[in-house]
């Protein structure tokens, strides 16, 4: 039999070779074989059907299977009808344990609000054997010991995580809809016996919907205590997202009025509660300093930088491999580590679980699935308010480099405008940061080292960044000024420059000399996918103030040098000083060579750009050589 190269299938089906390879690797190609790193197909093989479509995964996976759950957070309909990467062993480490609270801080989308509904489907009594969810999995095979607490506890359950209005107002009214709603669900209490008329005069208060603030504060504490007379048994309380309309409120101006709620409505069940059996919460931050938890000396918190319960909030890599063999797409699991791993919860190796199965869902396609899930705006404020400590380190990790900073996991929302390391600590809280390494603290916190956790988060980072510059530049503006500096065109990027500086430049903002600068590395920061940018370092015999690094040395290497006339400028011969300047910055380039080490890189093209500056003008000199 007569067989071809990958290069000559391609070709010949009007295929990359790329995909050509995959379809012989997941076993789509009749007769293929793999010898000495080739492939090998029949000559007379037709153009396989590419298999990819809308439909998802479904289209490519070798063998048919389990849907994947997108936005599936109910246990029971997840397991029913989806794949499910088991993670029912968080049941038997907490009743190893048995902590009275705990709370659980992960970024949004780590699969908060699942787990805690897999508690509650575990612990709530119920009329049906809700054993049939669990006997398949991994808690059932530890013993009779865990399988005994199945159904053992009347559960209060509510989550949070849809409390996200504009005003106090509308806040309000979505938490006492989402407590009336949780009434709804133990309605049986109306006619219990061993619950008092006053009690069930409140109840109807309550699942009405007519309770002011002040009454619905110890709605939670009310219906555990009738709970505990009807069942005999104390409850198991669940608040999933507690502090998601906590963020909201700081976003919009009510902070004060939604933490002095939330504050009572915890403290009221969790706090020296004899109705409690254990309480569970979720959220992205610990709002320890607020006193939301004052005095409750029985709360056990697990973030991200604990190792206990560190695996059941995202993925392991055994569970992402498994998923890629399940759906036969081995070959993918490098590019998922690219893209969604890299975040270390305790000692624990994990990926954003959303990312990851909807990248197999959209037909393998890498993208930053987790930046549409959310408001990635507290970046964008950071970046705008950013000091210039801030705005180096911001730098640097866009750079692929690392930061070592003071993480505190109590941080609250008004810390940071006010404190600059707190940005740091609520960026790892939520997400956008990993640890490299931590050396633990006497006070319970942490020095760590921290960087940018994959491909994915370095998107969100460069689209927020363009974004808080969108202030300041358009983005047509920046993208075009960018493309004049990459194509060497100093007249392009003197025009759109001096649009710049005359059309959206406040006065007051060039009154400090390293706006100039600031402005340029905001310009060039967002060309991080050709460019390695860094800045005030030495090279030859200065430092100069920009430098652009290509990744491809086929490209030229950027060198930028800025200069700023001063106040006493003769603004009669603007025009002569400006150039006089500009043409004094690209000699200083050449005089100090500060392509040195460029050079012994390997790169052997420059393009060298001198830059004046005084006030709204601009005068640019550049050499490509």
């Amino acid at each position: 039999m007569k067989y071809m190269d990958v290069r000559s299938a391609a070709r010949n089906w009007n295929l990359t070779e790329r995909r050509v390879t995959s379809l012989c690797r997941s076993g789509r190609i009749d007769g293929a074989f793999k010898q000495g790193g080739m492939w090998y197909i029949p000559a007379e093989t037709s153009k396989p059907e590419d298999g990819r479509s809308s439909k998802g995964i479904t289209a490519i996976m070798k063998t048919p299977g389990l849907p994947l759950p997108i936005g599936i957070s109910n246990y029971v309909e997840l397991i029913k009808n989806y794949y499910y990467v088991d993670k029912t062993l968080l049941i038997k480490d907490f009743l190893d344990a048995r902590p009275k609270v705990s709370l659980f801080t992960r970024p949004r989308r780590f699969g908060k609000t699942l787990a805690m509904d897999m508690l509650k489907t575990f612990f709530e009594i119920s009329e049906e054997d809700t054993s049939e969810y669990f006997r398949d999995k991994k808690i059932w095979a530890c013993g009779e010991r865990y399988q005994k607490e199945l159904g053992k506890y009347p559960v209060i359950s509510v989550t949070l995580k849809d409390v996200k209005y504009s005003t106090w107002g509308d806040a309000f009214e979505a938490i006492r809809d989402a407590v009336a709603n949780e009434y709804r669900r133990h309605m049986y209490l109306l006619e219990s016996d061993k619950c008092s008329e006053y009690d069930k005069k409140y109840f109807r208060s309550v699942m009405e919907g007519e309770m002011a603030a002040v009454g619905l504060s110890v709605a939670f504490r009310n219906l555990s205590y009738m709970l505990k007379m009807h069942h005999g048994k104390e409850v198991v309380v669940i608040i999933d997202e507690y502090d998601t309309p906590i963020q909201k409120g700081f976003a919009e101006g009510y902070y004060e009025e939604i933490v002095d709620f939330m504050r009572n409505l915890l403290s009221g069940v969790l706090k020296d509660n004899p109705n409690l059996a254990f309480g569970f919460m979720t959220g992205i931050l610990r709002v320890a300093k607020e006193s939301i938890f004052s005095g409750l000396n029985n709360l056990t918190i697990h973030s991200v930088l604990d190792s206990k319960y560190s695996e059941y909030f995202g993925f392991t890599a055994d569970e992402v491999k498994e998923l890629c063999a399940y759906y036969g797409m081995q070959e993918k699991y490098n590019e998922i580590c690219e893209w969604y791993d890299g975040y270390c919860f305790g000692n624990k190796e994990i990926f954003n679980p959303w990312s990851v199965i909807n990248y197999f869902y959209e037909d393998c396609l890498a993208k930053a699935y987790w930046q549409s899930t959310g408001d990635n705006s507290i970046i964008r404020q950071i970046v705008s308010e950013a000091d210039e400590e801030t705005t180096e380190n911001l730098r640097k990790l866009l750079q692929g480099e690392e930061i070592s900073t003071y993480i505190d996991t109590s941080v609250i929302y008004p810390e940071i405008r006010n404190n600059p390391t707190t940005v740091y600590s609520f960026l790892l809280s939520a997400g956008y940061l990993k640890t490299m390494k931590k050396d633990f603290l006497p006070d319970g916190n942490s020095i760590c080292d921290m960087a940018i956790p994959n491909k994915e988060i370095f998107y969100v980072y460069e689209k927020e960044i363009l974004s808080a510059l969108s202030d300041v530049i358009s983005q047509p503006t920046a993208i075009a000024i960018q493309q004049a500096i990459i194509k060497g065109n100093a007249q392009k990027m003197q025009e759109h420059l001096q649009k710049l500086l005359l059309n959206t430049i406040s006065t007051f903002d060039y009154a400090h000399e390293n706006f100039y600068q600031g402005l340029m590395l905001g310009i060039c920061a967002v060309m991080n996918n050709l460019y390695h940018v860094d800045s005030n370092r030495e090279s030859g015999t200065g430092r100069y103030d920009i430098r652009m690094r290509p990744f491809d040395k086929n490209m030229p290497g950027i060198l930028i040098e800025l200069k700023v006339l001063r106040e006493n400028v003769n603004e009669k011969n603007l025009d002569v000083e400006l150039e006089n300047s500009a043409n004094m910055a690209l000699e200083q380039i050449e005089e100090k060579q500060y392509d040195t080490v460029m050079k012994a890189d390997g790169i052997v093209r420059f393009l060298k750009i001198g830059i004046s500056f005084y006030k709204k003008c601009v005068r640019l000199k550049s050499l490509m050589e």
